[in-house]
């Protein structure tokens, strides 16, 4: 579905996006680094308006978030194509596609909101690819969503303008963004795109006032060294906040690094224990087998909060947002 887009400018006979950082110089007839817009005479289209690759009913842990109404269930909806190219993308059959490439299904824009209340959903996300390229479509989705007592989460890259992420940010309550490494190279080299907007845009959600948690994914000889990960964990606490639910997961070989082993166990495990001992209070493993680290824990006394298993969670030691044994406020959005 074809629409005019929002956020871009004439420059002579070329347009120039200004959805993200990238701000593509376009020819008419060119596309984006996207794929997705695309100068038309002079004007610039969004070829994705309400156009989906993907909808599913998801635990929203799967997201992941872990402190976000944890037991309910999102709508998720994903289209095509990204503004990053990582080399190690797990959904790269929809990222690296372009419109004409794959079957879409056309969805009103009222659509998300009416069938996320039809399957009993608490939230609708927009994820599984980049929703930054989305833009005009999840804008006035998730106006109608919010209009109909919905939550509305980002599962993002979090390399989106400031002007654009405001406007989506009004719609927002939640946002899981996946800061990929800690190193302007690896953004260069590994997923075509910069750190420093990245960064950017997690202080800003930080300031609405959006639920934030973060991803790291840990991938053997690329953002792996723990000096590197020390450098994440204190930026975080400095910038964000020791209550910033922080996810490292692991990395399984897919798209173009099949060269490269899954991570190992140990490193995961040292990740988990510099970042606790750096001061950051939810730290969290995914991508493994089950075990304590999906767990949440009180920060104060230990006690078992939400027991998770897979993308299942029971809620153990929590009432009212605080623990049961010692009454420590914990910070989590629930009913």
């Amino acid at each position: 579905m074809i629409k005019e887009a929002r956020f871009w400018k004439e420059e002579g006979e070329r347009v120039r996006c200004e959805l993200c950082p990238h701000r593509c110089l376009i020819v008419d007839g060119g596309r984006g680094r996207c794929g997705v817009r695309e100068n038309r005479g002079g004007k610039l289209y969004t070829l994705i308006y309400g156009s989906a690759s993907s909808v599913a009913v998801d635990p929203i842990e799967k997201k992941p978030f872990y402190h976000f109404f944890p037991g309910s269930f999102a709508l998720s909806f994903g289209t095509v194509g990204c503004n990053f190219s990582c080399k190690h993308c797990q959904n790269h059959s929809i990222s690296m596609a372009r419109p004409e490439d794959v079957y879409l299904r056309d969805l009103e824009v009222d659509e998300p909101a009416r069938l996320a209340k039809q399957y009993g959903c608490k939230s609708i996300s927009w994820t599984y690819n980049e929703p930054t390229i989305w833009h005009e479509f999840t804008v006035d989705a998730s106006r109608i969503a919010k209009r109909e007592n919905l939550y509305v989460t980002y599962v993002s890259n979090g390399f989106i303008n400031e002007d654009p992420f405001r406007e989506i940010g009004k719609y927002l309550d939640a946002i899981n963004i996946d800061v990929k490494s800690f190193s302007e190279e690896f953004y260069r080299s590994i997923s075509g795109g910069r750190l420093k907007p990245v960064l950017n845009t997690c202080i800003l959600a930080r300031e609405l006032g959006i639920h934030l948690e973060v991803t790291y994914l840990i991938i053997p000889t690329k953002n792996d060294s723990m000096e590197e990960i020390k450098k994440f964990c204190d930026w975080v606490l400095e910038e964000l906040g020791e209550d910033t639910p922080v996810h490292f997961t692991r990395f399984y070989p897919h798209y173009k690094m099949t060269d490269l082993p899954p991570t190992p166990m140990k490193t995961l495990l040292d990740a988990f224990e510099l970042a606790k001992e750096r001061g950051l209070r939810y730290v969290y493993l995914g991508n493994v087998h089950h075990g304590e680290y999906e767990n949440t824990y009180c920060p104060n006394c230990g006690n078992l909060l939400i027991e998770r298993f897979g993308f299942s969670s029971s809620i153990k030691g929590l009432e009212k947002g605080r623990c049961k044994e010692c009454g420590e406020r914990i910070r989590i959005v629930m009913d």
